[in-house]
């Protein structure tokens, strides 16, 4: 029996990314916590959904759909919301020592290695955890990149300050061939795009970080996971960006990843030598246009910024160093890394080769070249920009944004989403060769303490 009354007559093939995340190895939902301040009404978030933009979006209300020859299509149907939203009334933990982060991340730790998404629904869910207060958006990533789907999530919020007006969000940047054309000399851009452009293809077939505590590899993204999160407050982050000359927030980040990575690895029995480089794959957006996206532009198919996965990868290396006297040398050194990939075309290189490589060899061949990059590195890492004010969804006035996904052969998986002058770092880590979580996400806390303590004292 259908589920769904379905439109047989009305198909559109998904995009290369999004049948690239279909591919089982690479099977991608996110799962986005969004935390109440007071306890969340079920009827009214079931209106609320009902009512929103979501559901007039035409991914969000079609089956993904396999034609005769195995290819993926669009297909519209009718949405029974009832089946997409799971009521949990019970707390995650028996433990009532258990704090409402601390159970809300063990839940998505399960669900990031151990529940798919049915086809037979469209690829979404909303997961009501009552007894603490949040809602876990799962959307697969087959519907949209973190821009795309922050974006609508947005749509559905409005501030606290001011009921009747949408959140702000910063820029997400101008785009990368634009910027080079300004800043850069031709030569530096040929140079470093050709350097970059091949140690990226050499990822996808031999090349490989030197194996740490922190490795994983292949089949690690079915090991049992953990999630921690470090809580980075911006302002500290702009602190120690101004203490550097023309740092930038991404290089803050990288620093506190690199200082916080060397310190956790000090701890662990293996010594590492000096400057021993671990390799993050770092998602890039290649939208043009800066803030908020206009929802009803990305959904035209004529638009430039159209709805989707439009983003490049590039390989971000950070350094390990046991024995640093300024805790802001992790920030230069990432700053002067980040400044060559900025001079590059590494990222939109990279998304025309894996659709290139998608119409010539198809998606199994691209998932294997993406997977091989994976194991061949050691790190994920995404950073989203969130509302820059405190907003509410149905009403509820927002506590906190936090998100990941599913589980990848890295061991560690980092996430960065800002919110209300906050930026959550979500660290999912393989527990087999990640033990604690917790004491790296306080590693990376620590890091930036003691970089706004050298900042300040720089100042004076």
């Amino acid at each position: 029996m259908e589920q769904y009354s379905v439109e047989r007559d009305h198909q559109q093939p998904l995009s290369p990314a999004g049948r690239l995340f279909l591919q089982p190895r690479l099977n991608q939902i996110i799962n986005c916590a969004v935390a109440g301040k007071h306890p969340i009404d079920v009827s009214a978030v079931k209106a609320q959904v009902q009512s929103s933009v979501m559901l007039k979006h035409p991914r969000f209300c079609s089956l993904m759909v396999r034609d005769s020859l195995g290819r993926e299509n669009w297909r519209k149907t009718e949405v029974d919301i009832d089946r997409h939203i799971v009521i949990r009334l019970r707390p995650v933990s028996d433990d009532p020592s258990v704090s409402d982060d601390d159970a809300v991340n063990d839940y998505m730790a399960d669900l990031s290695v151990s529940s798919p998404l049915s086809e037979d629904k469209p690829l979404w869910e909303i997961h009501i955890l009552a007894a603490h207060r949040t809602a876990v958006f799962r959307v697969h990533h087959a519907l949209g990149d973190g821009i795309s789907l922050m974006s609508l999530l947005l749509t559905c919020c409005r501030r606290v300050d001011d009921p009747e007006q949408l959140p702000s969000i910063g820029g997400v940047g101008s785009s990368p061939l634009r910027r080079i054309m300004r800043w850069s000399s031709i030569v530096k851009v040929v140079w470093y795009t050709l350097v970059f452009v091949v140690e990226f293809v050499l990822r996808g077939l031999w090349l490989r970080d030197r194996a740490t505590s922190v490795s994983g590899g292949s089949g690690v993204e079915d090991w049992p996971r953990g999630l921690a999160t470090a809580r980075l407050r911006l302002d500290d982050m702009k602190t120690v960006k101004r203490a550097v000359a023309d740092a930038t927030i991404n290089d803050v980040l990288f620093g506190v990843v690199s200082s916080g990575l060397s310190q956790y690895t000090s701890t662990c029995p293996k010594a590492l030598p000096e400057g021993l480089k671990m390799t993050g794959v770092a998602m890039v957006n290649l939208r043009p246009q800066p803030g908020l996206q206009d929802l009803t532009e990305m959904m035209s198919e004529k638009s430039r910024p159209q709805w989707g996965n439009k983003f490049g990868i590039i390989l971000l290396p950070v350094f390990y160093y046991k024995d640093s006297s300024n805790p802001l040398d992790f920030v230069k050194r990432a700053k002067a890394m980040i400044d060559q990939k900025k001079l590059s075309l590494e990222a939109p290189c990279s998304y025309i080769i894996g659709n290139l490589i998608m119409s010539l060899f198809g998606p199994k061949v691209a998932a294997i070249l993406n997977y091989r990059i994976i194991c061949n590195t050691t790190f994920t890492i995404s950073n989203v920009v969130g509302p820059q004010e405190e907003i509410t969804l149905g009403g509820n006035p927002v506590k906190h944004i936090r998100a990941t996904s599913t589980s990848l052969p890295h061991a560690i998986t980092l996430h960065m989403v800002s919110y209300a002058g906050v930026a959550d770092l979500q660290i999912l880590v393989a527990k087999d060769i990640i033990p604690q979580p917790k004491l790296l996400a306080k590693c990376f806390e620590d890091a930036l303490y003691h970089m706004k303590e050298a900042a300040e004292e720089s100042r004076l």
